[in-house]
């Protein structure tokens, strides 16, 4: 499984954020997702909103945004974007019964507005419609007579009875080639049939009216299915994409479900899209979703679709340049045609609640030389009442944007001159400064050596790794001396060289290097986004170098590390095993023994975790990790990830025990913050800015009564800075006391020492907190080792247990 290149995860791993679930448009499996990245709100010269849209193979996995079930603490949508609302539409009812919609043509008579418009300025429907949707309907009702007719002739001639097996055991009979899923479901309960969205026959998500083929399993998932969601989404992007061809009248791209609900991009050759659309939008998506129009499955030869989308350059390309089979899959709904595998809901009906919400620009597959589209984003909901916590938490979220608290606590910043690569002011480097030393003191207590490599290699360093190959349009590169060198973007070919410049002997293993070296990573300038997207990074990077039967241990050791820096910070955590994919490379008895031993330590470890099969890296298995924070959101941080490969790709060895010096060590690729960066941004959403005691970059405000106490207030702040607190003085004459105290408690400063004439006599101060508990008078003396006894055993709760 490849994942995000600035978590630490996969050595080969490939930058970029996308949804778990499959986007499916009609193309080969190898082709893979279709994923979001970002967007530009800093650091870019036109400071425009600006997402890409990047097709990547095989299957890719976001570890910061991740989609997360609604029965579990739902937490989807991105924390990092300022949305722009419209009000949702009502809930849809009516007959589950699907129809066809849309199909008849539309009058003559130019564009006007009708009683779809928005009347406030947004657009209205065009009437008539663009030709294309019309020729194009007419050669889809042509291609789908004859694929009824056959699949007729295959229901007379093929059908016969199967067994459908369901998830408790029981079987039912049916018919092959005449009995849908839907029909299954109705034999059990009506109200089964009308909560289900999307079945698995044999472990693959199936349309509910497309008829079983043969004896099968099958499954009835409910929207609270991870993969029922993706379906529920696709299909509310279809309807949207419907609606943008009917007021538009432009180019669909593509339209996947993403962590959060959907996006569907469109190309105009003029003008774009105004957040004064979606109502006009909304409106019509609405029409279409009272329609119940049928969502119908076509596979269609590609010469025949070519033909279909010959005014679509774009669904051309994806044709010609993706599609390596002779035939793929359409789906209509009403008068919209997409290429699309599918699958989807019965009809539009299903369609409860759906909301329009942002729009922004992207590029084609972004690539910044190819054409700029329009995205428009939509969520969709089975209850209203979720989208109304779904807007809850979009609320929240914003609120603890990491990019706002920095700019107001004056952390962090960027510029334009270095995007991607952040400016931490005093405040924010405390906070990076503190992590790492967090980090280092662990590392003293668990037999790791820091090192320090270098950060730009010669490119031959790369091609032996395997990162050339596979990564080398991510990484800075340039010529020196007639030679390729680049920057590097992770440590562990580094720290393999370290390994192998002298010989190694078994008494050494296992060998733990850490490392906290600055990496470099090209990413697009439209895909940056604050903390969680950058291009230069440092992360809490570490390599064991061990032998087969140490796995175990040093994987104790992992866990209990995680679990001392995760409980620090409040985070509760989940565990998954990835094992083995289909293409593993290397000797399978090394991977069983390596899966028995991760295993091992994984049931010895006091908390309960799942297993991925086939989940696993081609070079070897792996322990995802899960952090939750304070509003529901899962993030993946930390990396446990065994490498078999690299000691191969380097010739790695080790003296054994009983002299062979052949041995081939096993690398533990490890970390637990991640990209500091990242983990900074996390933290900041997750404390909102009000930062614990030991990481504050504001832990003490001394406040002087009057100018009469300044002095002695100026001496009790040096005290305070001499015993290494973040400490600051508020001296500003045109404030009252009440209001310097209100300020430093606004700001975060986690205690607020007050100073008048009678602790300037008695040489103390009056202590307070930042929640406004007053702790009272203590010299100073006392003050400082309270606070520094807090602060070595990071307290969660410093200002209480005071």
């Amino acid at each position: 499984m490849l994942r995000e290149a600035d978590c630490n995860e996969d050595h080969l791993g490939i930058s970029l954020g996308s949804p778990k679930c499959k986007t499916e448009y009609g193309l080969p499996d190898s082709l893979g997702i279709l994923s979001e990245v970002g967007e530009v709100t800093e650091g870019t010269t036109d400071m425009k909103r600006i997402h890409f849209l990047t097709p990547y193979a095989d299957k890719i996995e976001s570890s910061f945004f991740r989609p997360v079930l609604w029965s579990k603490n739902y937490a989807g949508g991105r924390s990092l974007v300022s949305e722009k609302a419209s009000c949702p539409l009502e809930e849809m009812g009516g007959e589950e019964k699907p129809v066809n919609a849309g199909e008849e043509k539309r009058k003559e008579g130019g564009k006007k507005k009708n009683k779809e418009g928005s009347g406030d300025g947004g657009r209205a429907e065009l009437n008539p419609w663009p030709e294309y949707i019309n020729t194009r309907l007419e050669m889809y009702n042509k291609l789908k007579a004859e694929h009824d007719s056959i699949l007729a002739e295959k229901a007379e001639k093929h059908s016969r009875p199967i067994k459908v097996t369901l998830p408790d055991g029981k079987q039912v009979d049916a018919e092959s080639w005449k009995t849908t899923p839907y029909q299954v479901a109705c034999g059990i309960s009506q109200g089964l049939a009308d909560n289900t969205v999307v079945a698995k026959v044999n472990k693959v998500v199936w349309d509910l009216d497309r008829p079983l083929e043969e004896d099968c399993t099958l499954e009835l998932l409910k929207f609270e299915d991870e993969e029922a969601q993706a379906v529920y989404w696709h299909s509310s992007a279809h309807i949207m994409g419907e609606a943008m061809e009917r007021v538009y009248g432009g180019c669909l791209c593509y339209g996947p479900p993403i962590e959060s609900g959907f996006y569907y991009d469109m190309y105009l050759e003029e003008g774009g899209v105004s957040s004064n659309d979606f109502s006009s939008l909304e409106t019509l998506c609405k029409k279409i979703i009272k329609e119940k129009q049928a969502f119908e499955r076509l596979e269609v030869k590609k010469e025949s679709l070519l033909e279909m989308f010959k005014y679509n350059k774009f669904k051309c390309r994806i044709l010609n340049e993706k599609v390596n089979t002779p035939t793929t899959t359409v789906y209509r709904c009403g008068p919209l045609i997409d290429l699309c595998r599918g699958p989807h809901v019965r009809h539009t009906g299903k369609i409860k609640t759906l909301k329009i919400h942002k729009n922004s620009s992207t590029y084609w597959e972004g690539k910044a030389d190819m054409e700029t589209l329009q995205r428009i984003y939509g969520i969709s909901f089975p209850d209203p009442k979720m989208l109304k916590e779904w807007e809850k938490f979009q609320e929240e979220a914003k609120n603890r944007d990491h990019r706002k608290i920095g700019r107001d606590q004056e952390l962090y910043f960027f510029h334009e001159l270095s995007p991607g690569s952040c400016f931490f002011l005093p405040k924010g480097a405390y906070i990076y400064n503190t992590l790492m030393e967090f980090i280092r003191s662990e590392y003293r207590k668990r037999g790791f050596q820091e090192v320090v490599t270098p950060n730009i290699y010669n490119s031959r360093l790369w091609m032996t790794s395997g990162h050339w190959q596979h990564y080398s349009e991510n990484m800075f590169s340039f010529e020196v001396e007639k030679e390729l060198f680049a920057l590097k973007p992770m440590n562990c070919p580094g720290h393999c060289l370290m390994f192998d410049h002298r010989p190694r002997s078994w008494r050494e293993l296992p060998l733990r290097i850490a490392d906290f070296g600055v990496l470099h990573r090209n990413e697009l300038s439209g895909a940056l986004t604050g903390l969680t997207r950058v291009r230069r990074f440092q992360q809490d990077d570490a390599h064991i170098f061990c032998a087969m039967e140490q796995i175990e241990d040093e994987i104790k050791g992992c866990l209990n590390f995680l679990h001392t820096v995760y409980n620090v910070f409040g985070f509760s955590f989940k565990l998954n095993l990835s094992t083995r994919p289909e293409k593993f490379l290397g000797d399978i008895e090394i991977w069983n023994q390596a899966e028995k031993q991760l295993e091992n330590s994984l049931n010895e470890f006091d908390q309960k975790w799942e297993l991925n099969p086939g989940d696993g890296a081609f070079y070897g298995p792996k322990i995802d990790i899960q952090i939750k924070d304070a509003i529901g959101r899962y993030h993946q941080c930390a990396t446990i990830q065994l490498d078999f490969q690299l000691p191969i790709r380097f010739n790695l060895t080790f003296v054994s025990h009983d002299g062979d010096d052949k041995k081939r060590p096993v690398i533990i690729h490890r970390a637990i913050l991640g990209s500091v960066e990242r983990m900074i941004a996390i933290l900041t959403e997750n404390y909102g800015g009000k930062w614990p005691f030991w990481l504050s970059p504001r832990q003490v405000m001394v406040v002087p009564v009057g100018p009469t106490c300044d002095e002695y207030a100026q001496k009790v702040r040096q005290q305070f800075h001499d015993a290494k607190f973040m400490a600051d003085i508020d001296l500003d004459p045109g404030c009252t006391l009440n209001k310097k105290i209100r300020n430093a408690q606004l700001a975060q400063y986690n205690f607020i020492l007050v100073v008048g004439e009678k602790e300037k006599a008695s040489g103390t101060v009056n202590i307070r907190t930042r929640d406004n508990k007053v702790h009272g008078e203590r010299t100073i003396s006392e003050t400082i080792e309270r606070l520094q006894q807090l602060k070595q055993s990071r307290s969660k709760q410093a200002e209480e247990e005071f």
